[in-house]
């Protein structure tokens, strides 16, 4: 009996033992597990990530310039480099003259007359006017009545006298400082002082940002109009602040128009309404509050794609061997693409180039699923769950591998919410997503952005009808 009691008790302890160490492994796969994610965070890179360049670390910038390689080439111009030169303005449009005649023959040293020649040499020299503030003064008079001897002030003339005390052009420089060149409020009142000898408190400062927010409202909605109805959108997302509260910023960017909006979130609920009733090819990455649009008439960016098969190439084993396949067919679609953006492939050559790309690298997404390879095998899964919106830019015209536009269209957005923390009201939400779809839209009209804005503003202190954005518009 002692010896089947100890049989037992022995038995009991081995089993204790055994859970303890089924305990310890799994206790150790799971720090295994969070170690290799962390690994995974530590080696993150603009070039294997969604991260931008400038989160990089010094050693990841040098070791990026290292592998960029130093160029053969001397710095400055090189030979046969088609120079540039100032140009010159217009006689029709310089302010003064100064001439200059030879007074002597210098063959013959005789006196010579100041006669205009056909062709003289000309050099400019462009300077600032002094900045000096106009000021007008409404002066409302009392005059004394002779007859009954009362006083009798004038009347406001709200047709003469204006509501602000800061005139459309101040308004559209106050705007575009703060709202395009993103200067701080204290330092554009500054600038202003120093420069122009124009005095502005933060509160006036705000007002007029305010005003000219207004004053742009309608030229705004028709570059939203314009870009619901392109044929193909860019679109991507980032975070923005307001009193620290994190909330979401959103870009749409056609070829002729782009638009900027902050939200709540990122959410789908939240983003479906923005792009109206859905027309055109969206181009974005693989985010999933967009898969209202359908996927046949979407176009997945393959920079981002390429970023992340450059984390997959960075593993060891079988999923390196995955990513570094992955890297070399993505390198034959982009020389594909770029011959034939260049012309250098017709469309019927670059088509029947690309199909057989194609079934090679959906085969190799469908084996590196099938491996079951941790972190490998679901992001190959969930690309090839964007399978139809792949290709598209092989079929579709005008569309683009990918969505470096909206990128660099969100970039000074992002440099601006890096500077200032994003906004501090609902107003400033408004007003920073406005003057920024003016000024982007602008641009792409080849308009200047100060006279556009300033005649915005002159149209809303007369009530009258903004000017638009489009020069065929109706």
């Amino acid at each position: 009996m002692d010896t089947e009691r100890r049989i037992a008790e022995l038995e009991a302890l081995l089993a204790e033992k055994e859970r303890e160490n089924a305990e310890l492994r799994a206790r150790v796969a799971e720090l295994e597990k969070k170690v290799e994610a962390v690994l995974l965070e530590l080696g993150r890179r603009s070039n294997n990530s969604n991260r931008p360049p400038s989160s990089d670390s010094p050693t990841d910038r040098a070791e990026r310039a290292q592998r960029r390689g130093k160029s053969d080439r001397s710095r400055g111009g090189q030979p046969n480099h088609r120079g540039h030169r100032r140009e010159l303005v217009p006689a029709a449009e310089v302010d003064d003259v100064v001439q200059l005649f030879p007074s002597h023959c210098e063959h013959c040293s005789a006196g010579l007359p100041a006669v205009e020649g056909a062709d003289p040499i000309r050099f400019q020299l462009t300077e600032l006017p002094a900045f000096e503030p106009h000021v007008t003064e409404y002066r409302r008079h009392s005059v004394k009545c002779p007859r009954c001897h009362k006083m009798t002030t004038a009347p406001h003339d709200a047709t003469r006298i204006p509501t602000s005390p800061f005139g459309p052009r101040l308004m559209s420089f106050v705007g575009v400082l703060t709202g395009y060149y993103h200067l701080s409020r204290r330092k554009a009142a500054s600038l202003l002082s120093d420069m122009m000898g124009v005095k502005l408190s933060l509160g006036a400062v705000s007002t007029v940002e305010k005003r000219v927010s207004d004053a742009v409202a309608r030229p705004v909605q028709e570059a939203w109009q314009r870009v619901v109805q392109g044929d193909v959108k860019h679109t991507d997302g980032t975070t923005w602040y307001q009193s620290g509260v994190t909330l979401s910023l959103w870009v749409i960017a056609t070829a002729v128009a782009t638009v900027f909006k902050v939200l709540a979130n990122g959410q789908k609920e939240t983003l479906e309404p923005l792009f109206g009733q859905p027309h055109g090819v969206l181009v974005s990455d693989r985010a999933t509050a967009l898969t209202f649009w359908a996927m046949e008439r979407r176009q997945i960016c393959w920079a981002h794609l390429l970023r992340k098969f450059v984390s997959f190439s960075e593993r060891d084993g079988p999923g390196g061997k995955f990513g570094r396949e992955l890297l070399d067919y993505t390198g034959i679609l982009f020389d594909y693409w770029h011959q034939y953006r260049n012309g250098e492939l017709s469309g019927e050559v670059f088509r029947a180039w690309m199909t057989p790309l194609r079934q090679h690298v959906e085969a190799l997404l469908e084996r590196a699923v099938r491996s079951e390879i941790a972190h490998v095998a679901g992001s190959c899964a969930d690309i090839l769950e964007h399978r139809a919106a792949l290709w598209t830019f092989v079929v579709e015209d005008g569309v683009e591998p990918t969505n470096n536009h909206a990128e660099r269209e969100l970039r000074a957005f992002v440099l601006w919410r890096k500077k200032s923390y994003g906004a501090q009201s609902e107003r400033g939400n408004r007003f920073a997503e406005r003057l920024m779809t003016i000024a982007h839209t602008a641009r792409k009209q080849n308009k200047n952005v100060i006279e556009f804005i300033t005649e915005c503003c002159v149209a809303y202190v007369d009530g009258a009808t903004p000017p638009s954005l489009f020069p065929n518009a109706a």
